[in-house]
């Protein structure tokens, strides 16, 4: 059983009858769920993941007014709800300690992930923020949002990236594939970077935030158009380095998928196999000369 689904039915059996009872006029104000770090957000947990660091909760996210107003009670309430549920124990804190389950503000729960009180406010932050800080904002199930301001930014993380931004980002990472893979795989068996970079380029085709190294290969999986991609990704790094012709012809057959994804988005003029021409085409769709203009490797 997912973790996201332990965590659903722990709120619905202790979360909110409590809810409903101690703060039933509050209630339409919390935003309810669990989103955030851990595998167990993304619905990536097992046996592994779940034997630490994972407990019985939940997540409530209220305005700071609200916190002023009536969180602490919201917290101190939070914190007498049963400490062990299917067969899952919770871990002392100190009362200062900052879980990730329990009570916060939006402002500072984005902040987290962002470094503003909500979603990015400039192509800077959307270009400089590491990708899996937007995976881990928006990943998890929001089980309710009475003020709906918690999905509102969710949405905005999600959808909200600049298409200049996602253009550079893609050059970047094209480039880089060519370099590590098509180009210089013979000199100094850059594989590990071609992958990398690979994911990385798959993922902003599919306008999908990547996550942490740990889970992209499994995310990748779930990507609707390139997500087949993601066993030749994996069968390339079990390849055995001294079938340098086996190699080639993956990182070759990979590359030229990613020239097709280009092509069919219409971001790219090139006609040749490599990618470092279609890294420079994209860089040239981008309209804004400033961040055109940025240096392509990222």
């Amino acid at each position: 059983m997912r973790f996201l689904d332990i965590s659903k039915a722990y709120y619905e059996e202790f979360g909110l009858p409590m809810l409903e009872r101690e703060f039933g006029d509050k209630l339409d104000r919390m935003a309810i769920g669990l989103v955030g770090h851990g595998s167990e957000c993304f619905g990536y947990d097992d046996g592994v993941s779940l034997d630490h660091d994972v407990e019985p909760g939940f997540c409530i996210w209220i305005t700071e007014d609200d916190e002023r107003d009536f969180g602490f009670r919201l917290f101190r309430a939070y914190s007498k709800l049963p400490k062990e549920y299917m067969g899952l124990k919770c871990v002392e804190k100190s009362a200062l300690g900052s879980g990730s389950r329990g009570v916060h503000t939006i402002s500072d729960f984005y902040s987290a992930y962002t470094g503003r009180r909500g979603a990015p406010e400039g192509w800077r932050d959307w270009l400089y923020t590491p990708s899996h800080y937007f995976a881990e904002a928006v990943n998890g199930v929001v089980f309710k949002d009475g003020l709906g301001e918690f999905t509102r930014i969710r949405e905005e993380i999600r959808n909200g990236m600049p298409e200049d931004v996602r253009l550079k980002k893609i050059a970047s990472s094209a480039l880089k594939m060519a370099q590590t893979g098509q180009y210089n795989y013979k000199r100094c068996l850059a594989l590990s970077e071609f992958v990398k970079e690979s994911a990385q380029v798959i993922f902003l085709l599919e306008k999908v935030h990547m996550p942490y190294y740990k889970w992209a290969f499994r995310a990748m999986k779930e990507l609707p158009n390139m997500g087949w991609l993601s066993h030749k990704l994996e069968a390339l790094i079990l390849t055995p380095q001294d079938e340098t012709l086996k190699i080639e012809l993956a990182i070759e057959e990979i590359s030229a998928s990613v020239i097709d994804e280009l092509r069919n988005q219409d971001l790219t003029d090139a006609t040749c196999d490599f990618l470092e021409n279609h890294s420079y085409s994209v860089n040239g769709r981008i309209t804004d000369p400033e961040i055109r203009n940025l240096h392509i490797l990222l």
